[in-house]
């Protein structure tokens, strides 16, 4: 059942739990997200950022989204545009049929940031669709960071007060101490609880973790044993997930440990059975692998069951 971003959101910050919001780019993507979904029983985000859009065209996007709703009808789920980049990228997701757009202004200065949120914002809601937007830029927190340096890039509670008064923004993500990709922190995981806490209590909307990939350890080993390179790469750690969730976090972006884990297995595939063509025999152990960690997340996440 394809429903509002708000519509899942509102119900989550309610109830103080996360839903996780799972990036594709192919169907076997889109499946497996749906499958995982069914055996967790809980609601879901899928993405499609403005790179996956034109790798597979907005039509194919919709009408595999709308084709796995309706497969999966009791499952509610929203459509959500990934860092859209403009007021003409959201419009478009908008008017094909997503119900969930993010404007990702935050590069700009507060003001610019504001100005184009709120545009995005009046237009999405009068046709009924809500809308994510960002403040600060996500960079991982050093040991060696100081306190002046952390207030430039993490978000400012002040102003992101201001900032959901004033755009009516339906949901925000703040820069508490993320990055995205694999390659998050350089020592040991810092995540800035207390700015969270006081971004929630200044705005009371459910929240957005950015950047929320944890690559779990059978995803890593996996990958590296196959002939990956994680370089070092850390993920976020569940129990600093479940901590985000206690202090306001509610939408959790997911896409780095999907790709690991599809990635590892059709490694794994190739390198045991070297001779082998059948896309089917490559792809289905990668999606068991995806549905496994989704699965898992979701429990962490707190959204299980909640259908």
């Amino acid at each position: 059942m394809l429903v509002t971003g708000i519509e899942i959101l509102s119900k989550a910050h309610k109830e103080g739990y996360g839903v996780g919001a799972f990036n594709f780019v192919n169907f076997e993507m889109l499946r497996t997200i749906f499958e995982a979904a069914d055996v967790a029983q809980s609601p879901l985000i899928v993405q499609a950022s403005e790179g996956a859009i034109k790798y597979l065209g907005m039509d194919m996007v919709l009408s595999m989204v709308y084709t796995m709703s309706k497969r999966h009808s009791h499952i509610p789920v929203a459509l959500h545009l990934d860092h859209g980049t403009s007021f003409e990228s959201c419009k478009r997701a908008v008017d094909a049929g997503f119900t969930s757009v993010m404007i990702d202004a935050s590069h700009h200065p507060f003001k610019e940031n504001l100005e184009l949120t709120k545009e995005v914002v009046d237009y999405a809601h009068s046709k009924g669709v809500s809308v994510e937007a960002e403040l600060g830029r996500l960079m991982g927190i050093e040991d060696n960071v100081s306190v002046d340096e952390k207030d430039a890039v993490l978000v400012n509670p002040n102003e992101a007060e201001e900032f959901v008064k004033v755009s009516q923004v339906d949901y925000l993500a703040p820069a508490i101490g993320t990055s995205h990709g694999a390659f998050k922190f350089k020592g040991e995981p810092k995540l800035d609880f207390d700015r969270l806490v006081e971004v929630k209590k200044r705005t009371n909307i459910p929240l957005v973790l950015h950047g929320a990939s944890s690559i779990p350890e059978s995803v890593r080993q996996t990958f590296l044993s196959t002939g990956g390179d994680l370089k070092g790469g850390k993920g976020v750690p569940f129990d600093f997930i479940e901590q985000s969730i206690k202090g306001g976090i509610n939408k959790i972006n997911i896409d780095t440990d999907l790709r690991l884990a599809f990635i590892g297995q059709v490694r794994k595939m190739a390198n045991d059975h070297p001779s082998e063509f059948d896309l089917r025999k490559y792809f289905t152990p990668g999606m068991e692998a995806v549905k496994a960690v989704i699965v898992e997340r979701m429990h962490v996440l707190g959204s299980a069951g909640k259908i």
